[in-house]
């Protein structure tokens, strides 16, 4: 799933590409995709794209001073850049397209997604507050209002895991499974450490750990074009996806836990004292 770093060098290489451009086609080929009806798609041609901006693991393209085609591209989406865009219509349900916007360039860019489960959602709205998972998200870590100081407010009387509460939009925008993992891995913190429980140490360890991996990997994603982020998200993982491999810092291998539709990552002798997490996957195939 495309995460903050990700999204963010999305919108900034959108910047660049499309803040100017004129719109001159848009059309959607998953219908499911499209979450509103008012405004209209269509309403967004001939506007021209005045900013974008990264809200959470949303995209926010402003087309003039009222009308935001916002997207989310879910588990499996991704944006796709032409400099001169295909001129074959896209056929309803024959591709992995789900919308395709041109500009009066050229240019333009399709919004794709894999496999069978579609979650790609695309909004065309006059507030980007309108979109609901934008009204709920929390702070983004990377603001300079997210002090330690913020962090431990979050912490405080939370009785949930923190591998959770690092994923949970409405506490922290923006961190998904992959870079939960990473910032844990650096704090060296197990994901099953109660977030309340954390000693003013971990808290430390923790927001240092969350701002400079957050940091670091949104500063490998400047400048990069869309078809060469998800590469260099997959090469700055210390843990994630990395199963099986030595951990960089200490040489023991990383394990993982599998849950149903997802897998965490972690070095047991940086995270958790040595101890071997739990597999549920594997403890059902033993029983």
């Amino acid at each position: 799933m495309p995460e903050m770093p990700e999204v963010e060098g999305l919108v900034r290489f959108l910047r660049t590409r499309a803040v100017g451009r004129r719109v001159v086609s848009a059309r959607v080929t998953a219908f499911s995709a499209l979450k509103t009806y008012d405004p209209p798609l269509e309403q967004i041609v001939e506007h021209e794209v005045t900013g974008a901006e990264r809200r959470g693991k949303f995209v926010d393209l402003a087309l003039g001073d009222d009308l935001h085609l916002v997207f989310h591209l879910a588990k499996a989406g991704w944006l796709r850049w032409s400099e001169k865009l295909p001129q074959t219509p896209v056929k309803p349900g024959r591709s992995p397209i789900a919308l395709r916007v041109g500009f009066d360039d050229g240019s333009g860019f399709d919004l794709t997604e894999a496999g069978t489960k579609k979650s790609l959602a695309v909004y065309v709205v006059r507030d980007p507050g309108d979109v609901p998972g934008i009204a709920r998200l929390g702070p983004d870590p990377l603001s300079p209002a997210f002090t330690r100081d913020a962090l431990a407010e979050i912490l405080r009387d939370r009785r949930t895991q923190i591998k959770g509460l690092l994923r949970d939009q409405a506490t922290i925008a923006g961190i998904g499974n992959a870079y939960s993992d990473e910032i844990l891995h650096a704090a060296r913190l197990s994901p099953y450490a109660i977030a309340a429980t954390l000693s003013a140490d971990d808290a430390d360890r923790l927001y240092e750990a969350l701002r400079a991996t957050l940091a670091e990997a949104v500063n490998a994603a400047e400048g990069k074009p869309p078809a060469e982020l998800k590469d260099a998200k997959r090469r700055g993982m210390a843990v994630h996806g990395r199963a099986g491999g030595a951990c960089p810092v200490c040489g023991d291998a990383v394990r993982s836990v599998f849950f149903a539709d997802r897998s965490l990552e972690y070095c047991p002798t940086c995270q958790t004292g040595g101890k071997v997490l739990a597999d549920r996957r594997l403890s059902r195939l033993l029983k």
